[in-house]
């Protein structure tokens, strides 16, 4: 079974992340991705990013993958009290 750390360690080999949290428990994962790479990346096209990085792992480990995606900028605004 897929756990939380492995699918972490797909995203991580493919996307040198600011940030990266993943949870799930086995089929449904919950991501939120902290990427320079996002830069001028509208949300849709950022998934796909993360999408061609995880291949055909997810057609067949991954069930169902929710995913924040998020520039550095993006991300300290949100921190911003």
């Amino acid at each position: 079974m897929l756990t939380p750390e492995t699918l972490k360690s797909y995203i991580a080999a493919g996307l040198e992340c600011e940030v990266l949290e993943v949870q799930g428990d086995g089929q449904h994962f919950e991501a939120l991705i902290v990427c320079h790479a996002f830069e001028g990346l509208r949300p849709i096209k950022r998934h796909q990013v993360v999408y061609g990085v995880l291949g055909d792992r997810m057609r067949e480990e991954i069930h169902a993958l929710s995913m924040k995606t998020l520039t550095p900028s993006e991300w300290a605004e949100k921190a911003k009290p």
